[in-house]
């Protein structure tokens, strides 16, 4: 019951933070396209639309430490987008592309050198993210839970508490994991802000926003033509 509520409370959260987004997007637009940028507007957006992602990942770990299971397929978003899911979020190198199609034009070579540094830097925490996932799977397979749950309905006295055990390790697991990987995807984005000036910082949080933003637009209106067409037939 309380981990429908704090799902039911996050989703509520999610649909309200989107609108948040949405207008946060209008505003780096707004900047982005302007021709006179103050540094110091810019500066204070960037900070405002931070604070804003940090609000998200508070919220978000109340939801793991709740049930973690759900973060791993999402019910609020769309079927596409939990394709695209990487330990519950982004892959944290997406961000790089970013970079390059927004404001990779405009970077000094020590700004260009820095990225690179950060990159292999993300790379290398992603790789070893990736090895401590496949080592939860792989547990799944061997004793205690492989035995346990295969006996599942069929547990007798001393194993219920025995599978509840495991099963809670796994779940702790899980949590850390998952708090690593949102960690990773806080620090690129967090490095990649201090590298860029503001005005650039204001183009690259302007992309992203308007990448998840054409990505749900695109899901809805497949899914549109999807409706029609079944209906026509």
């Amino acid at each position: 019951m309380a981990g429908s509520i704090v799902r039911a409370t996050f989703t509520s959260f999610f649909e309200n933070w989107l609108i948040s987004q949405q207008i946060h997007l209008e505003d780096l637009q707004f900047l982005s396209e302007s021709t006179n940028k103050d540094e110091e507007e810019c500066k204070d957006l960037v900070a405002k639309v931070l604070s804003h992602y940090q609000e998200y990942y508070q919220e978000k770990t109340k939801l793991v430490n709740s049930d973690v299971f759900v973060c791993f397929s999402p019910p609020w978003l769309t079927s596409f987008e939990r394709s695209l899911l990487w330990i519950s979020g982004f892959k944290p190198s997406m961000v790089f592309p970013l970079v390059k199609n927004s404001v990779g034009e405009f970077l000094s070579d020590e700004q260009s050198r820095r990225i690179e540094l950060v990159r292999a830097e993300i790379t290398r925490g992603e790789r070893d993210m990736e090895q401590a996932m496949a080592r939860i799977q792989e547990s799944l397979a061997e004793p205690p839970i492989f035995y346990l749950m295969k006996k599942t309905g069929k547990l007798v006295d001393g194993e219920v508490p025995e599978f509840d055990t495991a099963m809670d390790d796994l779940k702790k697991s899980l949590a850390e994991i998952i708090g690593d990987a949102d960690d990773l995807r806080a620090s690129v984005v967090r490095k990649i802000v201090e590298i860029l000036s503001p005005v650039q910082s204001v183009k690259i949080l302007a992309a992203a926003a308007e990448f998840n933003f054409k990505q749900e637009n695109w899901v809805c209106r497949k899914n549109q033509r999807l409706q029609i067409n079944l209906h026509d037939h």
